[in-house]
């Protein structure tokens, strides 16, 4: 199995060598795939001929200890045929969550993250002498420019370094919009961490680089209200601290786009001093769930069907515009909003 997956990926290089850099305006992307699907969503996406490709996460469906039966499931993601037309007309980018990862809902403790990784990033074609390669986590960022302005796409990894989920005891036992069994509840452990000292580190540095637009990708859902599932919601003071960066940075124009639910919804998150901060949830490349969870800053959505996200971007226009849109697996748009870039700017 080792040879099958060495030969795909060397077939099907996932590095975004190849294409142009520049003139990015349109940018796909989504989360939650099953290689055991057919991912006929895959057609539907190069069908809109977007510039770029961003993988979100559970990019596949591992949930294992195996790495041989790890290289096997992205053998099989490699060898669809709507999957090898994505490659073939659209560069790819990506970053991973749990279930890619190698375990639903893990974090720091999972023991073949070191083993993942390296999978993940051969897979994807990363190139040997990349500093993704150098440090722990897959954290990295990207730099295009159109027309003089300068758009920045950020994927964290909110994987590696993450700390445990604080479990839920029936803190919110009386609230009536959990009808269901929720997982987790906030910490109020202030020292937990989400994305670990030295990726935060980082972070910093890449918010402080001149950009006029940055799309910041997250595994999971940013700009929601607590659930009792995954999210940066379950440790606030994390969430917080990323939104105090983009003020202290005075980084313009930051857009999530998040994946993980299984379905898709846009967040509008309102902060004091501080634009508003979009998330664009794009999840279910072929999964589907039963029930959207209540989220009060949910403005868009929620859409079950299987879809993708789609982020166009206006250069010409006096104020650049960004529109975000969801679009079904069949070719339905469901979803579209559109700001100007003076809305997301201090």
């Amino acid at each position: 199995m080792i040879g099958k997956f060495l030969g795909l990926v060397t077939a099907l290089s996932f590095s975004v060598l190849g294409f142009s850099q520049t003139n990015i305006s349109k940018i796909a992307f989504g989360s939650c795939g099953s290689q055991d699907s057919p991912l006929p969503i895959f057609d539907v996406v190069v069908k809109h001929k977007p510039d770029l490709f961003i993988f979100l996460g559970d990019n596949l469906y591992g949930d294992t200890r195996n790495m041989e039966d790890l290289k096997e499931d992205y053998a099989t993601l490699a060898a669809k045929p709507t999957f090898q037309n994505l490659k073939k007309n659209v560069p790819i980018i990506a970053t991973w969550d749990d279930h890619d990862y190698g375990k639903n809902d893990a974090g720091r403790h999972y023991p073949f993250k070191a083993e993942s990784k390296e999978i993940f990033l051969d897979f994807f074609n990363e190139p040997k002498d990349s500093e993704r390669r150098k440090h722990e986590g897959i954290y990295t960022s990207y730099m295009y420019e159109t027309n003089g302005k300068k758009l920045q796409v950020i994927l964290v990894d909110n994987r590696t370094f993450r700390d445990d989920l604080k479990p839920y005891t029936g803190q919110f036992s009386r609230d009536k919009r959990y009808f269901y069994n929720l997982d987790y509840a906030p910490h109020t452990d202030t020292t937990k961490t989400f994305l670990g000292e030295e990726q935060w580190k980082w972070l910093e540095g890449e918010l402080s680089k001149p950009a006029d637009i940055r799309i910041i990708g997250s595994g999971t859902q940013f700009g929601i209200e607590f659930n009792g599932y995954e999210a940066w919601a379950n440790m606030p003071h994390e969430q917080k601290r990323f939104l105090n960066l983009i003020k202290k940075t005075r980084a313009n124009g930051v857009i999530f786009i998040t994946g993980d639910v299984h379905y898709a919804e846009i967040s509008k998150l309102t902060e004091p001093d501080l634009y508003p901060i979009y998330d664009v949830t794009s999840s279910g490349l072929s999964s589907t769930w039963k029930f959207a969870c209540p989220n009060n800053n949910r403005i868009e959505g929620p859409i079950m069907e299987n879809h993708f996200g789609l982020i166009t971007i206006d250069w010409n226009a006096v104020s650049p515009k960004v529109k975000m849109e969801i679009w079904d697996v069949k070719d339905n748009q469901r979803i579209e909003k559109t700001v100007e870039l003076s809305e997301i700017s201090f």
